[in-house]
């Protein structure tokens, strides 16, 4: 194994083994959900990035918000600039979660790809995402390559349900 792909896999296992998988799974989820009520409505792709990104943001200063009076009401002390640094770390992977999808909707209004071709292509690596993780976390915690399949099927399965009924609320 080469010195790169052994930085690679530490730095995969380091970041599967941080509370950011959550919070990337999760604002993935949301930004799935809006995806596919944006494409219920005839937006154009430069709206459609927009709205995501903006959902991002949002949900990504709702986290830091909870985040921070969840800690004083842990703590029970006033919490202090220096306290919002790994705070606002942890919104940041909600924001990248939710707000990746943009970047092919940025891609269509460029004229790289039709607006079409966005809505595919963020939902099919959002669930792939989805899919992957759950691969990993089972491969990770000793499953053989069989069971870690079925895991990221059932996560796959289970994403999609959560996607559409969240996209059901908008």
């Amino acid at each position: 194994m080469s010195a790169s792909s052994s930085g690679l896999r530490g730095s995969v296992e380091s970041h599967l083994g941080s509370d950011d998988v959550s919070r990337v799974l999760y604002g993935t989820i949301v930004g799935l959900a809006l995806v596919l009520a944006l494409e219920a409505d005839a937006h154009r792709a430069g709206e459609s990035a927009a709205f995501i990104l903006a959902t991002a943001l949002t949900i990504g200063l709702a986290e830091l918000f909870a985040e921070a009076i969840s800690q004083e009401a842990r703590t029970r002390t006033t919490i202090r600039r220096r306290d919002l640094k790994p705070l606002a770390r942890d919104a940041i992977a909600v924001v990248i979660g939710a707000g990746f999808p943009a970047i092919y909707f940025i891609l269509a209004a460029l004229g790289v790809m039709k607006g079409h071709t966005a809505f595919t292509l963020a939902k099919w690596s959002g669930l792939a995402l989805v899919c992957g993780y759950a691969f990993l976390a089972a491969r990770m915690a000793g499953a053989h390559y069989r069971h870690a399949t079925r895991h990221a099927l059932a996560a796959g399965i289970v994403g999609v349900a959560l996607i559409v009924l969240k996209s059901l609320l908008h």
